[in-house]
């Protein structure tokens, strides 16, 4: 075990990390601020990563691929904010667990419908295909090295977004007392709207990004999901700053558990059992992970909503 491997796993950890935070900022920003538990979240990450990828097929663009998957993935989120969420919003957490749930399997069935069962490979831009060497013995992708710097940009702007913008101090209102915001003249029901698609649009831009390196299949959003509501969990519900420290945490300790542990298991144990167990024991290490941090802190990390 090397240290430029030791090296190239947490950045590859980190990259993951900050995909993961821009599909738990979408989520702890609807949950936290308009207390709606949206499941079909994880179903707007994957209709990001499909468009996405038909796009760049079509006009050998990876930059306007992103834009039109951002695109259609907000046109989608009003569509399904105008039919669907606005009658959840003042019903309890079981029913907008349930009806967006229902949202998961329809979207499952239309994806499959048009692009079919099986996975979608969503081609490298050429640009980005080849390695950068970021010091000796360390050649690592250039496109990994992207979606690293881009999620650094979009997590700095989320951040300079909520916290010193007019727009983010009525988001924040709105969240802490809505009546007195509404009486203050604060239009909450729009800047909830907003808040919405700002989501939407993260979690597109996650499966955008992911998708040259992940295989783009149907049920790919739930699979993220849950280390998404992991995140939710540990930031603190209604962190953008929690979400961000919790995505680099549970990043890390996925990736580095699903590289190392089964090279460690390989020292006691048959080398298909080690391989067996290893991811197993990678996701109990991020469970493990939101056990410690709840014991300590109930409420998460950072239990603002900031």
């Amino acid at each position: 075990m090397s240290g430029i491997l030791v090296l190239e796993q947490l950045l590859n950890g980190l990259g993951y990390g900050l995909m993961l935070f821009l599909l738990a900022a979408g989520l702890t920003l609807v949950f936290g601020i308009m207390d709606v538990l949206n499941l079909a979240h994880g179903s707007l990450f994957m209709a990001g990563a499909y468009v996405a990828a038909e796009a760049h097929t079509r006009t050998g663009s990876f930059a306007a691929a992103i834009v039109i998957a951002v695109a259609v993935t907000v046109v989608v989120a009003l569509l399904l904010e105008a039919l669907l969420m606005r009658r959840l919003y003042t019903r309890d957490h079981l029913a907008q667990v349930l009806a967006t749930f229902g949202v998961i399997l329809v979207a499952d069935d239309i994806v499959t419908m048009a692009w079919g069962p099986s996975p979608v490979m969503a081609p490298t831009p050429a640009a980005l295909s080849g390695p950068v060497n970021l010091m000796d013995g360390l050649p690592y992708p250039a496109y990994r090295l992207v979606i690293l710097v881009g999620g650094l940009l979009v997590a700095l702007a989320l951040y300079l977004l909520v916290n010193h913008t007019r727009i983010g101090m009525r988001v924040r209102a709105g969240a802490s007392d809505r009546p007195m915001a509404e009486l203050m003249g604060v239009r909450v029901g729009r800047i909830f709207n907003g808040v919405f698609l700002l989501g939407a649009a993260l979690a597109a831009l996650a499966g955008a990004l992911m998708g040259p390196i992940v295989a783009v299949q149907v049920g790919m959003g739930e699979a993220i999901l849950i280390p998404a509501l992991v995140v939710l969990v540990i930031g603190g519900i209604g962190s953008v700053r929690g979400a961000f420290v919790a995505a680099l945490l549970v990043g890390v300790v996925d990736t580095v558990g699903r590289a190392f542990v089964p090279m460690l298991l390989r020292a006691t144990l048959p080398p298909a059992t080690a391989a067996d167990l290893g991811p197993l024991f990678a996701e109990v290490a991020m469970y493990a992970l939101m056990v410690v941090v709840l014991i300590f802190r109930p409420s998460g990390l950072f239990s603002a909503r900031a």
